[in-house]
C-alpha cells in the first residue's frame, strides 16, 4: 500500500499544500496555494490552511495509507506548543498552526487524531536533501535559503536538529561584525547597497543582469553576500563539523558562480582543516524542497 502524507509549507507570502509519496515525489493534482502576507490575521490564515488542506486531500488516491501532515513554516516557531511567531507576520504570532492543520484534516478526511508535525522551514529543507537531494547519504549537513531572507536547517545522521524550542539553523540572523547575514547578504540588502554604490537598478533580476553585462558594482554586491554567507558557513561548519552544505533560493542564482564564490569563502575562512573540507553545492531538490521536507516529517520519522 502507498504511504502519502500532506505537506504544508507557510511562508511569508503564500501557503503551499501538497501530497507526497514514500519516494518524496509530489503529486501534481493536489498541489495548491494560497495568498499570506504582512497583514495576514489569524481568521484569515486559518481559512487558508482549511482551504489548502482540503483542496490537497481530496486528490488523496484511492486505497493509499494516510501517514499524517507534515508542516513548514517560517520561524521562529514553538514546537512543543505547536505555534509559529513568524518575523514577517506579526498578526498570527501565537497562532496554534499544528491544531488548525489537524482541524482541517479531520474535516476533509475525518481520522479521529491524525499524525502531524512541525518543524521551521528552513529544517524541512534541510531534512528534504538529506533525504533525496544534495546532501543524501551524508551524516552531517546544512542546507540554506538565499532569497529575500537568509535562513537554514541541521540534520545530523538522517534526522532533523531542532534545539530546545524547534529553531537551530537560522543562519541569517548570525552577526557578521555589525550586522547579520540577512541583514548583508539577502536580495533586497545587496540590491540597496549596490545602489548606495551608485548602481542604478532596483531588484535582484537587474543586478544579475548586469553583473553578467561587466558592472563592477553588481559585480561586487554578489560578491559581497557570497562572501557574507561563506563566512558564516566556516562559522557553522568549524562548530557542526559538517560534511556538505546546500545552497537554494532565488538570490543564489543571481550568478552562475554564486555557489563556487561561497565555498571559497568558507575555505578561507575556516581555521580547521575538517571546516575547510566541508562541501558546499548547489541544493538539488530547488523550490519543492521544503515542501518534500514538511513531508519527510512524518514520513520518515
Amino acid at each position: 500500500m502507498t504511504r502519502i502524507a500532506l505537506a504544508v509549507d507557510l511562508g511569508g507570502t503564500k501557503i503551499d499544500a501538497a501530497l507526497v509519496d514514500g519516494n518524496g515525489s509530489v503529486l501534481p493534482d493536489g498541489r495548491n496555494r494560497r495568498p499570506t502576507g504582512r497583514a495576514i490575521t489569524p481568521d484569515e490564515l486559518r481559512a487558508a490552511v482549511a482551504g489548502v488542506v482540503s483542496h490537497a486531500l481530496a486528490h488523496l488516491p484511492e486505497g493509499a495509507e494516510f501517514a499524517g501532515a507534515g508542516i513548514g513554516s517560517a520561524g521562529p516557531i514553538d514546537q512543543a506548543a505547536g505555534a509559529i511567531h513568524p518575523v514577517n507576520m506579526r498578526g498570527v504570532h501565537g497562532f496554534g498552526l499544528v491544531e488548525a492543520v489537524r482541524d482541517a484534516v479531520i474535516a476533509s478526511t475525518g481520522e479521529f487524531d491524525p499524525v502531524v508535525r512541525l518543524r521551521h522551514d528552513g529544517g524541512c529543507l534541510a531534512l528534504a536533501e538529506s533525504w533525496i537531494g544534495a546532501a543524501a547519504g551524508t551524516r552531517a549537513s546544512l542546507s540554506i535559503v538565499v532569497s529575500t531572507g537568509v535562513g537554514g536547517g541541521i540534520v545530523m545522521d538522517g534526522r532533523p536538529v531542532g534545539g530546545a524550542s524547534g529553531n537551530s539553523g537560522h543562519l541569517g540572523q548570525v552577526h557578521i561584525g555589525e550586522l547579520t547575514v540577512e541583514e548583508i547578504a539577502a536580495g533586497p540588502p545587496s540590491v540597496q547597497w549596490a545602489q548606495l554604490q551608485g548602481w542604478r537598478g532596483e531588484t535582484g533580476e537587474d543586478l544579475a543582469r548586469a553583473a553578467r553585462g561587466g558592472d563592477r558594482i553588481a559585480r561586487a554586491a554578489i560578491e559581497r553576500s557570497a562572501r557574507a554567507v561563506g563566512q558564516a558557513l566556516a562559522d557553522a561548519s568549524t562548530l557542526l563539523d559538517l560534511e556538505v552544505v546546500a545552497i537554494s533560493g532565488g538570490f543564489s542564482n543571481v550568478a552562475d558562480d554564486y555557489v563556487d564564490l561561497v565555498a571559497a569563502a568558507l575555505a578561507d575562512w575556516a581555521d580547521l582543516p575538517y571546516a575547510r573540507a566541508t562541501r558546499v553545492v548547489r541544493s538539488a531538490l530547488g523550490g519543492d524542497g521544503p515542501i518534500i521536507g514538511a513531508a519527510a516529517l512524518v514520513l520518515q520519522g
